[in-house]
Parts: C-alpha cells; sequence; structure tokens
C-alpha cells in the first residue's frame, strides 16, 4: 500500500486514528484500495467512527433481554444485572473464548477492545503471540495502543482479505457476516465503504 495512498486519509480520519493505522505493524495485506476502504468501514463502524475503544457494556434489562436473551432469559435475571457492565460482561463471557467461569472475571477482563472490539481471553493470547507484546497481563494495551493492529489481526487470521478485493457493494455484506457474525449496521457499514473509495479514488 502506497504512502500517498495512506496520506489521502489524514483530514478524513481522527488523528490518533491515522496515526495508529500509519504506524501498524504488518500492512502487507493490504495491497489493494478496495481491501483498504473495506477494513476501514468495518473498523470505523465497529468504533463509532473510532471513537470506542472499549466494548460499552451498560445494558438495561431491556437491553439484555434484547441483545443478550440467551444469557439472560428472565426480566427478573436481567434486572439483577443492568446497567452493571463488569457483571454482565462476566456472565455473558464465561466458559468460552478461552475465558474462566463468571467468577473469575475473565469476561471483563477480555471484554472488546479495539477499534474491531478483540474480545476473550484466546484471543488475546493470540494477538499477543502476533504483536509481541503480553496483552494478556496488560490487556488494556490492545485498548491504547494496538486498536488498529488487533482489527488487522483479525482480518489476517479470519482470512478476510480476498473478499474485500471486491468493489461491489454487495460485498460488504460479507465482510459484514465475518466480521459481526450477522448484518447488524449492514447500512452504515455500506455507507462508510462507500465514502472510503471515494475518499481513496
Amino acid at each position: 500500500m502506497s504512502k500517498e495512498l495512506i496520506e489521502k486519509l489524514k483530514i478524513r480520519m481522527p488523528s490518533k486514528a491515522y496515526e495508529h493505522l500509519v504506524n501498524s505493524k504488518n500492512l502487507t495485506n493490504i495491497t489493494n484500495k478496495n481491501r483498504l476502504a473495506h477494513f476501514l468501514a468495518q473498523v470505523a463502524h465497529e468504533s463509532g467512527n473510532f471513537a470506542a475503544v472499549y466494548e460499552n457494556l451498560r445494558y438495561s434489562a431491556n437491553g439484555l433481554r434484547r441483545t443478550f436473551g440467551k444469557y439472560f432469559p428472565t426480566m427478573e435475571l436481567a434486572q439483577a444485572y443492568a446497567m452493571q457492565p463488569e457483571k454482565i460482561a462476566n456472565r455473558v463471557y464465561a466458559n468460552r473464548m478461552g475465558n474462566g467461569n463468571e467468577a473469575s472475571g475473565d469476561g471483563f477482563k477480555y471484554r472488546g477492545r479495539g477499534y474491531l472490539q478483540l474480545t476473550g481471553k484466546s484471543n488475546y493470547q493470540l494477538f499477543s503471540q502476533y504483536i509481541g507484546e503480553d496483552c494478556v497481563a496488560n490487556p488494556d494495551l490492545v485498548a491504547t495502543k494496538y486498536p488498529m493492529d488487533s482489527g488487522l489481526w483479525f482480518f489476517d487470521r479470519n482470512k478476510l482479505w480476498t473478499l474485500c478485493d471486491s468493489v461491489d457493494i454487495s460485498s460488504v455484506s460479507a465482510v459484514t457476516r465475518r466480521v459481526n457474525g450477522g448484518t447488524n449496521g449492514l447500512a452504515d457499514r455500506q455507507a462508510k465503504f462507500r465514502m472510503f473509495q471515494s475518499i481513496l479514488s
């Protein structure tokens, strides 16, 4: 990816996000502007235009029932956890993604961080090996030092780049399914893809 192409983003991205992109450890798989547009569309959406580097887990009881109904099958249970991010994360992320049980505190410790919301102890372990720094012992590094690198790592690990070679707007749906597990926020992701395509053209 040419320096001149990336410089086109300088006045259209928050300065800190732009610096994280420019200083990323590995941009070798971003071999064309379509890949960069797809990637930035996804990370911009997931982070609220690069503003959020920590997962927002302040859910009301109704929000918990809508979003995490599997883990909060009754309103009574949801009310007991409502607006308590640490308790919510420890329940929702317990016993999966390498995390321990609810009492271990791993769910909150390894909650979503970075522009693409890296989540789960096993992912933090794998990312630590990739980046060469212990983000298991210090998970906040993903939010403060590596918010962009963690997103790039996710695309690398999940082999998303070939999906990003397409200029067709429908390809955003395919990428979104791999990033999000569904098509949540698809219209915004598509709009951001068009915007970044235009900037990079």
